[in-house]
């Protein structure tokens, strides 16, 4: 099944977090911070929203900084997912 985004939304997948700090010391799931660089799996046609037109800057593949708490986490065939609007993105990681 996909997931097909509407409008000025997008799909991510949030990266999976550190295990071994950058000192080599092995972090347990608790310590782990929660990842904000997700990718991108899905983008919206964009089109008008809200009486403004909206061009997509985003696609498939790139590599996004988020807020902690943005968007709708969503699980689809054992897969966990977040739909955000594009401006909710804060930058792209290149």
């Amino acid at each position: 099944m996909n997931i097909k985004p509407l409008a000025d939304r997008v799909v991510i997948k949030m990266t999976e977090a550190e295990e071994v700090s950058k000192g080599g010391i092995i972090l347990a799931a608790a310590a782990q911070e929660k990842p904000s660089v997700a990718e991108v799996v899905a983008v919206g046609a964009g089109g008008f929203v809200d009486g403004h037109e909206v061009k997509m800057e985003l696609k498939v593949g790139d590599k996004v900084l988020v807020g902690k708490y943005a968007g709708t986490q969503v699980k689809l065939d054992g897969q966990e997912y977040t739909i955000l609007r594009q401006s909710d993105v804060l930058a792209i990681v290149e």
